[in-house]
C-alpha cells in the first residue's frame, strides 16, 4: 500500500506544547468537552486531515495491514458498520478495480468510488442478505468496527459490543471464502468465553491486535481471526472435539 504510508507511527510533529482547548465551552457537557479536546490535540486527526482520509480509523486499518498482511489486490471485503468511510477508503486504494468493497452504517455515508454503501442497521434482518447480493460472491475479508454508544458501564459496553462482535462472526462464517478473514473491535477483557472459542474452532488462527492509533488510554483493541476453514472444516473441528 505504497500510496498510503508516511510512517505508520508518525504523529506529524505535532508537539506537547501546543496543546489547544475548546474555547466554546458553553452549553456542552463535560464529556463533551474531553472529547472536543482530544480531538483538537490528537496527532492521527491531523494527520487524517492532511492525507486525505475521512477518519483517523483510517490509520488502525493501515497499522493492522502493514503487520498483517490482510488486503491484497482483487479482493471482495464487507466493511461493518462503516461510517464516515475510513476502513473502506483504505481497503479501496489496495484492492483496486478488480476487487469489491460493500459498506454498511446506519449513518448515511458519502460516496466513494470502488465502494457500494447501505445505510442500514447491520442488526435488521434484511441486512445479511442485501449485504451478500451486493458482495456477488464469497468474501476474504468480513471487518468490522461496529460499536454500540457507550454507556459508562464497563460490563454492559464489554457485553454490548461483544454482541456485535459475535452477530458480525456469524455473517462472516456465511460469507466468507475458505482462508479468508475477520477482523473485528471489542474491548479489553471482554472476548473471553463463546467467541474466541467459536472463532477458534473456525478460523487457523486467532489474535488479539492494539494498532497504535488506538488511543493508549483507550480499552479497545481488535480481534483478528485468519484462515477459515469453512463449514467442512468446522465439522472436522468438532468432530475431532467430541
Amino acid at each position: 500500500m505504497s500510496d498510503r504510508r508516511g510512517g505508520s507511527n508518525s504523529t506529524g510533529g505535532v508537539r506537547a506544547d501546543l496543546k489547544q482547548r475548546v474555547k466554546t465551552a458553553r452549553g456542552r457537557t463535560v464529556s463533551q468537552k474531553r472529547w472536543l479536546e482530544r480531538q483538537l490535540n490528537d496527532p492521527y486527526v491531523a494527520r487524517a486531515k492532511r492525507e486525505g482520509y475521512r477518519s483517523r480509523a483510517a490509520y488502525k486499518l493501515i497499522e493492522i495491514d502493514e503487520r498483517c498482511k490482510l488486503l491484497k489486490p482483487g479482493q471482495r471485503i464487507v466493511d461493518l458498520g462503516a461510517a464516515p468511510g475510513g476502513w473502506s477508503q483504505v481497503a479501496a486504494r489496495t484492492v483496486g478495480p478488480e476487487g469489491r468493497i460493500v459498506g454498511i452504517d446506519l449513518l448515511e455515508i458519502e460516496p466513494m468510488a470502488g465502494v457500494e454503501f447501505i445505510t442500514l442497521d447491520f442488526l435488521d434482518p434484511a441486512a445479511p442478505a442485501r449485504l451478500t447480493e451486493m458482495l456477488g460472491g464469497p468474501a476474504d475479508l468480513v471487518m468490522s468496527d461496529m460499536a454500540a454508544n457507550a454507556t459508562g458501564h464497563k460490563k454492559t459496553d464489554h457485553l454490548r459490543i461483544i454482541g456485535l462482535a459475535e452477530t458480525a462472526a456469524e455473517f462472516a462464517r456465511e460469507v466468507l471464502a475458505p482462508g479468508g478473514a475477520y477482523l473485528a473491535k471489542v474491548l479489553q477483557g471482554g472476548t473471553e468465553g463463546a467467541l474466541l472459542t467459536d472463532l477458534k474452532r473456525d478460523f487457523a488462527t486467532v489474535r488479539h491486535i492494539k494498532p497504535p492509533a488506538s488511543r493508549a488510554d483507550s480499552s479497545e483493541l481488535y480481534v483478528l481471526a485468519t484462515g477459515y476453514r469453512g463449514p467442512a472444516g468446522r465439522a472436522v473441528a468438532e468432530s475431532d472435539e467430541d
